[in-house]
């Protein structure tokens, strides 16, 4: 396929060469990272048996990001994108091995995980804002709202097979399952090295606190990127159930690590189905009121799943909470990075990957918090709960949001 000339270009991502390397690094990398979720989450669950431990696993990997952000983000908008992208493999490769020689010393404490996982953390503090800052380096504007679909189908892909295979992989021999993930990383890296050198508008300002401190004074002063960024962190926050679910496996839909995984899975196949619908039919129109209507529809299938107590009905409950994401994910980020300008895009992401990280680790600490004391079935339904809410509230707190119209161009 040739490039599109640059009068007329292309709204098709995969036309340019380095997005599909691009692309293909996040496949890998997301793919081992569900892996390694897999085998974790079930080795500290037949270890313990509590459920505190499996939120702490999310606080672990979102407690690094919080604490460094305002580095990794200037490192972002400061250094080579890409490079970044590399250390920050190297080092998850690294804890990947660690992760598979305590399995082969048959460790029974389950302290040396978590100090791993912080480590993993730290390096995908850095990856976020890097990686998020990449995507719009390697596509014109008209092909941006297509990238981060086809990028989020390619995690969402990962999210189908990898907790699937991880659960049999980690059935035949925890080895296998983080050797594989290992191999996955690897490959991932040396994608990373394949992409073309793109068009990076550094940072020129001098360190300063006002450099430093640049996106969140961009943040907060664009109702927009803050309704946006912010919706994400509380709906999810809320409706997280991820950590949850191998007591909902075990305990309550009667499984084990095979139905586990699949369970993981479901979310990814519901997101990626919408992802297609989405790549064929794009939203052209009212983009904030369906961003909206969706991020209640996610509230909604999550409540669902937490009083379900079928295994058939649960799957079904968590792929459309995946389609339901999908929708949002596309025009949140979209609308974000379409309003965002490049000098500062770095430090932005990094805020971003925060509240990203507080939507999903965070949010898989609460869950787990709230299912020690309430139970787990309580904690899922009042978060679904909770989502809708969040919807309908920042519906009215953010109308700048709510009336965004195109994914093409800012709202005039």
């Amino acid at each position: 396929m040739n490039t599109p000339s640059p009068t007329e270009p292309s709204r098709l991502a995969f036309t340019y060469k380095g997005f599909r390397f691009f692309w293909l690094t996040t496949l890998l990398v997301s793919f081992a990272v569900q892996i390694m979720s897999v085998s974790i989450a079930w080795q500290i669950f037949e270890v313990t048996g509590d459920y505190f431990l499996l939120g702490l696993v999310g606080l672990c990997l979102f407690l690094p990001a919080l604490c460094l952000i305002l580095v990794t983000g200037l490192t972002a908008d400061r250094f080579n994108r890409r490079g970044i992208m590399a250390v920050c493999l190297s080092v998850e490769l690294i804890c990947a091995i660690s992760f598979l020689m305590l399995v082969e010393v048959e460790a029974h404490q389950v302290w040396p995980i978590f100090a791993i996982l912080i480590v993993l953390g730290t390096a995908r503090a850095f990856w976020g804002p890097a990686a998020q800052s990449l995507a719009p380096n390697l596509v014109p504007p008209e092909a941006l709202s297509n990238a981060i679909t086809v990028n989020a189908s390619a995690w969402q892909v990962a999210s189908i097979a990898g907790p699937s295979v991880g659960g049999v992989l980690y059935a035949i021999s925890p080895i296998v399952a983080f050797g594989t993930a290992a191999v996955l990383l690897l490959c991932g890296a040396i994608c990373v090295v394949l992409i073309p050198k793109p068009m990076q508008q550094r940072a020129q300002q001098a360190t300063s606190l006002e450099t430093i401190f640049g996106g969140f004074r961009y943040i907060l002063s664009n109702k927009v990127v803050l309704g946006a960024i912010s919706l994400d962190m509380f709906a999810v926050l809320m409706g997280g159930a991820v950590a949850l679910l191998p007591a909902f496996t075990e305990e309550i839909l009667h499984g084990g690590p095979i139905e586990f995984g699949i369970l993981r899975a479901s979310p990814g196949i519901g997101a990626l189905i919408m992802a297609l619908v989405l790549t064929r039919f794009p939203i052209r129109k009212h983009a904030g009121k369906t961003l909206f209507a969706f991020v209640a529809l996610f509230g909604l299938f999550t409540l669902v799943f937490g009083l379900s107590t079928s295994v058939w009905l649960s799957i079904a409950a968590l792929m459309l909470v995946g389609a339901a994401d999908m929708v949002s994910v596309t025009i949140r980020e979209t609308i974000m990075q379409l309003w965002t300008p490049e000098e500062v895009r770095g430090r932005v992401n990094a805020v971003n990957s925060v509240f990203i990280g507080a939507s999903n680790e965070l949010g898989e600490f609460r869950a787990g918090t709230v299912a020690h004391f309430i139970g787990p079935v309580a904690a899922v339904a009042v978060g679904g709960v909770g989502a809708m809410v969040v919807a309908g509230l920042w519906s009215r707190l953010f109308p700048q949001l709510r009336e965004q119209d195109s994914l093409d161009k800012k709202m005039a």
